[in-house]
């Protein structure tokens, strides 16, 4: 999957900046995705590799960080967790910013790294593994 690195580059400056709305797609039901944050951080591995004969991963990646309220989300997510799953399946989140005056509309792909329950929310951390305008 492709990541085009200008456009996430004006994706991160523009989260930072001003509130935007994001939802995340799940086996054909979607959540609306708060708190977003999105940073370019270090993985846990010293040089680019295949981890687990699963996934290819950099010494640095892109990290979403995001959280749902709606707790039916929770069971579907066991077929998303990269991990001991050798079969995940991408999360799609959409979103829209204005640039150059335009407004721009943005399919990002992430792969689900872990979560976090709590009584009326999960956050979810992920890889964002693709992104591209529609």
């Amino acid at each position: 999957m492709h990541v085009d690195v200008d456009l996430l580059d004006v994706l991160t400056n523009y989260n930072k900046k001003s509130k935007m709305d994001f939802l995340l797609f799940l086996q054909g039901k979607q959540y609306p995705l708060t708190e977003v944050s999105l940073v370019n951080s270090p993985t846990p591995v010293t040089r680019p590799t295949t981890r687990g004969g699963v996934y290819f991963s950099e010494k640095f990646a892109y990290k979403i960080k995001g959280v749902i309220s709606d707790l039916t989300v929770v069971p579907l997510l066991s077929k998303t967790m990269l991990g001991p799953n050798p079969e995940f399946t991408d999360i799609q989140i959409r979103t829209s910013l204005v640039h150059k005056d335009k407004n721009v509309k943005l399919n990002l792909f992430a792969n689900l790294t872990n979560s976090v329950q709590g009584p009326s929310h999960i956050e979810l951390h992920m890889i964002l593994v693709g992104l591209e305008s529609v």
